[in-house]
């Protein structure tokens, strides 16, 4: 299939850039190895968006959820009404496997089959790469980096790792659903400043009441089977555990930028070389959009501020 821009990523930046593309008589293919907004299907069962509906509509199709706040439920349903109303073609479970720019076209091979493009738009977000630990027994399958639901882990010994808005669920979720101790490992002095305004309030009050316990200033060192090491502020302790949430962020996947030669910087955020008024990058023809622009300052651009991008992008391709 030979197109006029090929968007990399199924989210809702790739769908609103796949629609500007559609609005300007570009033909387009999104593809994506995993679901439709495969990040937020992975987001935990109960999550409730910080944005309001409205801040993630695309494509002027109309967000109405029950609540001011969505829930992860009500964006599924959304985002798939939006692909069928604009009828995006869209290729799911097909993995990019390399991207060659031959003449003025760029040849994508996939897991499945062969593209040609004029253009690429990168829409990857970064919630496939979490941070790892790097310590010993992080590969036990109690470490999870991903938290869905609360269930798995009734009447277990669960430590939360992190101090953020994934982590704050996690340990609030588990507690509230039976687990036996929730414990936070939290290697900043205090409960991270940006968790949203209906939830830090409550972490802070439960661990002060001693429902929740929380050791700041804190590292695990080493899991086993049934215990973790962990140095705190005062010293070296063992705990016993069941099951560790290693809340601990994500990541952009930069080699497979730099696999296409796309520069990324030198700075502290690692962030993709792209420029802000077309969001091209250093390779002329693939372009940037959402929060892979910032790199590793993954709270930069969300959904309200990067559905921009796509106008811009799109701008650019038919100047």
């Amino acid at each position: 299939m030979k197109v006029d821009c090929l968007i990399i990523g199924a989210g809702p930046i790739g769908l609103a850039c796949a629609i500007a593309a559609k609005k300007a008589g570009l033909s387009n293919l999104i593809v994506d190895r995993g679901t439709l907004v495969n990040s937020i299907y992975h987001y935990p069962a109960n999550m409730t968006f910080f944005s309001t509906s409205d801040r993630l509509e695309i494509g002027e199709v109309p967000f109405i959820s029950n609540s001011p706040k969505p829930t992860r439920s009500e964006a599924l349903e959304y985002y798939r009404r939006v692909t069928l109303a604009w009828d995006l073609k869209v290729n799911l479970y097909e993995e990019i496997v390399s991207v060659v720019k031959k003449d003025q076209l760029f040849d994508i091979k996939t897991t499945k089959t062969t593209h040609q493009a004029a253009s690429i738009i990168v829409a990857t977000g970064f919630y496939d790469l979490p941070f790892l630990l790097n310590l010993t027994g992080e590969s036990l399958s109690k470490v999870k980096h991903y938290y869905h639901e609360a269930h798995p882990y009734f009447g277990m010994n669960v430590a939360v790792i992190g101090s953020a808005n994934s982590a704050v669920d996690a340990a609030l979720d588990t507690y509230r659903k039976g687990a036996k101790k929730v414990t936070m490992i939290v290697r900043e002095a205090e409960i991270g400043s940006n968790v949203k305004y209906w939830a830090r309030p409550d972490i802070i009050n439960r661990i002060e009441e001693g429902a929740i316990k929380a050791y700041f200033e804190s590292t695990i060192t080493e899991i086993r089977q049934d215990e973790i090491d962990v140095k705190t502020s005062e010293g070296e302790i063992t705990l016993v555990n069941d099951f560790v949430l290693a809340m601990t962020g994500y990541q952009p996947d930069f080699n497979f930028l730099t696999s296409m030669g796309v520069k990324i910087g030198t700075d502290v955020n690692r962030t993709p070389f792209h420029n802000s008024e077309t969001m091209e990058t250093n390779v002329s023809g693939i372009f940037l959009a959402g929060v892979i622009c910032g790199g590793l300052k993954t709270n930069k651009w969300f959904i309200e501020n990067s559905r921009e991008h796509a106008e811009l992008i799109i701008k650019k391709l038919i100047s």
